[in-house]
């Protein structure tokens, strides 16, 4: 049977291990999978896993719950899952079962979904703590909350008959879960590696297809057509902007006429067995960049190159962003679009005009990946393992009447995928044209 996970058993067993050593023997862990979401009617969106859920044990299919019991002698992770059904499965496919959940994602034990009711309650009993997302699912909050009274009345009940108590604390999960998630292993930069490398095939696919007269849709088609030649999903809702639609940073129509001459900027990437991969590229669907065209987008370039500069251990990660806005300020100042002393544009937020977001974010399972940006108020400290963008941009409204006409409507972008390593970083979509030059080049080819 085909690999659905891109990691061997082994990876999500020690993931377990090591989130129910820091939760504690008391605990007990519970996480369903992501429900699956409707479309319109009786028709339903694509299944996609939760990332948490699939991170832990790599499941594929709804109607699951893992439960992680330290320390419980007769098996400490159990899947409640469906059980194999020929006649459902002749409509919807093939399922694991209880044999497969064991086989082939290495759970200790595997129950019917069916039985949660029956054995859930008592895998609380005697547990302190229950760690689990709370407000995630509604309904599933309903159901944990009657499974702790039932136990709680069953103690009551049986007083003074030694009943093992209920848990009397619920911890948030993630606080343990995302910590873990941000630290990516060998095999997981792995698969963000390849899923980045298909990505830049569908970004050179769509440089190479562009053309005046096209619809962005097309350039979408383009790159989401490479995606899907390599078993990739898209990550996230491509964008594809042409012209002044360039400008709108989460924009998502994608149903205009690129024109000669306008830029094209296009925000897209694929997912590799749920490891998402995230890039941005400009480029001059006539295939030369203009006067402005150029300055701004060299400008783009220069700041990451500043904000690449401190992608390496030990450094603040606002430092990055830092370094870019201040790259970002000095440039717009030298070519007129901004005016006054640097630093206190910089201070007053003055620059947002054109630069309004951050300059880049975690990536893994989530394309806007879990973790967190400070701790204890400070900026945290970068450290091997972790991934994530830089992405800075410049955007000039085309309705700005404090600029030239001939800056208006240009929105230039520039994102890759960056790795910290021991000893620096590595750029894992390093191998997509940046600069104005290669793109050029590419372009001619």
């Amino acid at each position: 049977m085909k690999d659905i996970t891109g990691l061997s058993a082994g990876e999500f067993a020690r993931r377990r291990k090591q989130l129910m050593r820091m939760a504690g023997d008391d605990a007990i862990l519970i996480l369903p999978a992501a429900p699956p979401r409707v479309r319109s009617h009786d028709m339903l969106y694509p299944y996609r896993q939760d990332s948490d859920f699939w991170y832990l044990c790599g499941f594929p299919e709804p109607d699951a719950v893992l439960v992680l019991v330290p320390g419980r002698r007769h098996g400490e992770a159990l899947l409640f899952c469906r059980e194999r059904d020929a006649q459902r499965e002749a409509w919807d496919g093939t399922r694991f079962g209880q044999e497969g959940a064991v086989e082939r994602f290495g759970m200790d034990d595997a129950y019917p979904i069916d039985d949660l009711d029956e054995i859930l309650p008592g895998l609380l009993e005697g547990r302190s703590r229950v760690h689990y997302h709370f407000g995630r699912d509604k309904e599933f909050d309903l159901k944990l909350i009657g499974w702790v009274n039932h136990v709680r009345a069953h103690v009551h009940a049986s007083a003074g008959s030694g009943g093992a108590p209920p848990p009397h604390e619920f911890l948030e999960l993630g606080h343990l879960l995302h910590e873990m998630r941000l630290f990516k292993s060998k095999a997981e930069i792995e698969l963000m590696q390849h899923a980045g490398e298909v990505s830049v095939l569908a970004h050179e696919a769509a440089m190479r297809a562009a053309r005046p007269g096209l619809f962005e849709y097309e350039l979408q088609a383009e790159v989401e057509r490479v995606l899907r030649a390599h078993d990739m999903p898209p990550a996230y809702n491509s964008i594809v902007g042409a012209g002044a639609n360039g400008c709108v940073l989460h924009y998502g129509a994608n149903n205009a006429r690129v024109q000669d001459g306008e830029l094209v900027l296009i925000d897209a990437a694929g997912e590799y067995r749920g490891y998402a991969a995230d890039i941005t590229r400009t480029f001059p669907v006539g295939g030369r960049f203009s006067k402005e065209q150029r300055a701004l987008h060299d400008l783009v370039g220069a700041a990451q190159k500043a904000a690449l500069a401190w992608a390496k251990p030990g450094a603040a990660y606002e430092s990055g962003h830092n370094a870019a806005v201040e790259t970002l300020t000095e440039g717009l100042l030298s070519l007129g679009l901004l005016r006054g002393d640097a630093s206190m544009l910089i201070e007053s937020g003055g620059y947002k005009r054109f630069y309004p977001h951050k300059s880049g974010h975690w990536l893994g399972l989530d394309v806007h990946d879990v973790g967190d940006y400070r701790i204890d108020g400070e900026s945290r400290l970068l450290e091997a393992g972790m991934v994530f963008t830089i992405e800075p941009g410049l955007y000039v409204r085309p309705d700005d009447a404090s600029v030239d006409a001939r800056w208006r409507g240009i929105g230039i972008r520039t994102e890759d995928d960056v790795l910290i390593t021991a000893d620096g970083h590595r750029v894992l979509t390093e191998r997509l044209a940046r600069s104005a030059d290669e793109i050029e080049a590419l372009m001619a080819r």
